[in-house]
């Protein structure tokens, strides 16, 4: 019995990566009901959803390659898990999500209203269904 303890310990942690994937973009289609102008804080409140959803979408990605047998060791980086994820039909457009992922890497700059009103508009206009069919796919064919 206590040899089952990692395995269930590993699958709950899986589980648990993919559940804050759903809650985070749960919270990030809320970016759909807001409009231009935006105040300071909206402003970077939205970017910091887009933020939060990618780290979680990248991270549940990553849980469920690993835990399909893709090798831990080649899947360190974002740009790297993406790359695997795509060669594993988890992704189907690996040009949007490098393109998401530099968005992400500008969330850091939010304070710029140029960047972060681009994210935002990028985030309402592709990333938000891009994060909708990759939960789509890990649902049907994943999970």
């Amino acid at each position: 019995m206590n040899c089952l303890y990692p395995l269930i310990r590993k699958v709950l942690c899986f589980m648990k990566k993919y559940e804050n994937f759903c809650k985070a973009l749960e919270n990030l289609q809320d970016i759909k009901i807001y409009n231009e102008p935006f105040d300071n804080v909206t402003t970077i409140g939205l970017v910091a959803l887009y933020g939060i959803c990618f780290e979680q979408a990248w991270k549940a990605i990553k849980e469920i390659l690993e835990e399909q047998g893709y090798l831990e060791e080649s899947l360190g980086s974002p740009r790297k898990v993406l790359q695997v994820a795509y060669k594993a039909r988890m992704i189907n457009d690996e040009e949007l999500w490098v393109s998401a992922l530099k968005a992400r890497n500008n969330v850091a700059h939010a304070y710029n209203e140029a960047i972060a009103l681009g994210i935002i508009k990028e985030a309402k206009a592709t990333y938000v269904n891009m994060f909708e069919n990759l939960k789509e796919t890990i649902e049907k064919d994943w999970l």
